[in-house]
């Protein structure tokens, strides 16, 4: 895929579990990479879960992909 993150897996919420997007569209709450893998390829894009923290054309906001749950508070 190229161009733009067409992909976009938001920050963790406070119950835990990351919002994904493909192109502005909500497509479920995430709680692994083999979870967005699985909405990718409902989706139509097809991806393997070890290749989720890699993929260029996802746009990990916040934190990268190894963070499920909310930061603690200090």
């Amino acid at each position: 895929m190229s161009g733009p993150s067409r992909v976009t897996v938001l920050p963790p919420t406070p119950a835990g579990g990351r919002r994904v997007r493909v192109d502005g569209e909500m497509l479920g709450l995430a709680h692994n990479a083999a979870d967005v893998a699985e909405f990718l390829r409902r989706a139509g894009l097809e991806i393997d879960p070890a290749e989720i923290a890699s993929a260029p054309w996802i746009d990990w906001r916040g934190t990268g992909p190894e963070h499920w749950t909310p930061e603690p508070d200090d």
